[in-house]
């Protein structure tokens, strides 16, 4: 399942998991997922919501998964 794209900045944080891999896909979404601190699948981060990581989410959303944190 992939994550849709319309992830609005918010004061939310949000669990970030790279669900697929990265060959094969364009320069800018491979540099985005290495801000969000992605590597590897599986990887997961907790971000905050803010306007940067709700744009980077947007741009790879069929590379992630994104559910609120607990």
């Amino acid at each position: 399942m992939t994550t849709p794209k319309n992830i609005q900045p918010s004061e939310k944080k949000l669990e970030i998991t790279q669900i697929r891999g990265v060959i094969g896909v364009k320069q800018n979404q491979k540099d985005c997922l290495r801000s969000l601190g992605l590597k590897h699948i599986g990887d997961s981060v907790v971000r905050t919501a803010d306007a940067v990581t709700a744009g980077m989410i947007n741009t790879v959303p069929h590379l992630v998964k994104v559910e609120e944190a607990k």
